[in-house]
């Protein structure tokens, strides 16, 4: 695989990983103070208030909104979705604290985006895995059971 065409894909994503943690951390500690729900709701408000500046008063979209009902049904389960990964992270991580649940985060993650690559689920394109990745994916969960506390 040649990385040098994909580093900048490759730092975007690492710079995700890292807000994830930050958010991970920032929704528990507001948890803590008003409850898991009403931190799901408070972080998907402040998120969607933060869109509709972006979109409709800075005109910062490039997309066409207009075309939703072209997209299959499942594709607005991301929001779903979106709910409960706020939920559970804020709830994981006062148990198991912010590097276990990291861990495990990042774990379930690629054993399922290995998945979802090699079907092509979801109208993506299909990547096929060879033992390359099997091996690392070993190596990963070998790492995190020495990571774990």
């Amino acid at each position: 695989m040649d990385l040098s065409g994909n580093v900048l894909a490759l730092l975007l994503a690492l710079l995700s990983g890292v807000l994830m943690a930050v958010q991970g951390s920032l929704n528990t500690a507001l948890s803590k103070v008003v409850g898991l729900l009403e931190t799901t709701f408070v972080v998907h408000l402040t998120g969607t208030a933060i869109l509709l500046i972006l979109l409709f008063i800075l005109r910062m979209g490039k997309g066409n909104l207009y075309a939703l009902s072209e997209a299959p049904w499942y594709t607005y389960l991301g929001g779903v979705i979106g709910v409960g990964i706020i939920y559970l992270v804020a709830a994981s991580i006062p148990e198991v604290g912010v590097a276990n649940a990291t861990t495990a985060i990042i774990i379930g993650q690629v054993i399922t985006a290995i998945i979802i690559d090699h079907l092509g689920a979801f109208g993506l394109d299909r990547i096929s895995y060879g033992w390359n990745q099997i091996v690392g994916l070993v190596l990963l969960v070998i790492g995190a059971k020495l990571l774990l506390k």
